[in-house]
């Protein structure tokens, strides 16, 4: 009797914290479906010409595509080729970059990556911090969108990615022969993710975005 008693109890208990860690999962999705809804420098507009970047996901990343050379900013000396575990593709014109925590970009390179321990981790917060930095030409398909911005737009967002690298620089081998990881700045967490550095980037740019983009659509639907 007492047995069964026991565990009435911790099924009750089971059932309760289940409840509340849905309930707070659901609060945080609807709060970041909220602030990415709110947009920062709502009157601003894309020029009629100006340099061309692009923002694509892969459904978990949002990252930032550059020209390597655009408006007085030469990424060449920052991520150099000879980084590349295949320096030829260094020869491409363009860097995607994103930054986000060191164990969730390290284990999850896909969807079918992702692990719960990972993603609570990862939600827990940490200072352990990468960037992201792939060679790649201009993108031309996938979930990509591309904009156009004001040189002085340009050099902000810039100088907040070269602001979130490490000041030394540590290197770690990348998922192909085309990309690496460099030690980063920040601290990762639940609010802060890589989508949310994403979205700051272009809001210190000045440019429209959600006030905070900690899932990827909550930062690709606003281009």
């Amino acid at each position: 009797m007492i047995r069964h008693q026991v565990l009435a109890i911790a099924w009750r208990w089971i059932g309760r914290a289940a409840a509340l860690l849905a309930l707070l999962a659901g609060g945080y999705a609807a709060a970041g479906l909220v602030g990415g809804a709110i947009p920062a420098h709502a009157g601003w507009r894309p020029p009629a010409r100006g340099i061309r970047v692009y923002i694509e996901s892969n459904g978990i990343h949002v990252g930032l595509v550059v020209p390597k050379v655009a408006a007085g900013v030469d990424w060449r000396d920052w991520a150099p080729g000879a980084d590349l575990a295949d320096p030829r593709y260094g020869g491409y014109d363009h860097l995607a970059i994103g930054w986000g925590d060191k164990a969730f970009y390290l284990e999850t390179a896909t969807w079918a990556d992702v692990r719960p321990r990972t993603l609570l981790a990862a939600a827990r917060g940490s200072d352990a911090t990468l960037m992201h930095v792939e060679h790649v030409p201009a993108p031309r398909g996938g979930d990509v969108r591309s904009l156009l911005l004001r040189p002085e737009e340009y050099r902000r967002l810039a100088s907040y990615i070269r602001a979130s690298i490490a000041p030394r620089r540590t290197r770690y081998r990348g998922y192909d022969a085309n990309d690496v990881f460099y030690a980063a700045r920040g601290h990762y967490s639940a609010v802060q993710t890589c989508n949310a550095w994403a979205g700051d980037a272009l809001r210190q740019a000045g440019i429209r975005v959600g006030r905070w983009t900690p899932f990827p659509v909550t930062v690709m639907a606003w281009f």
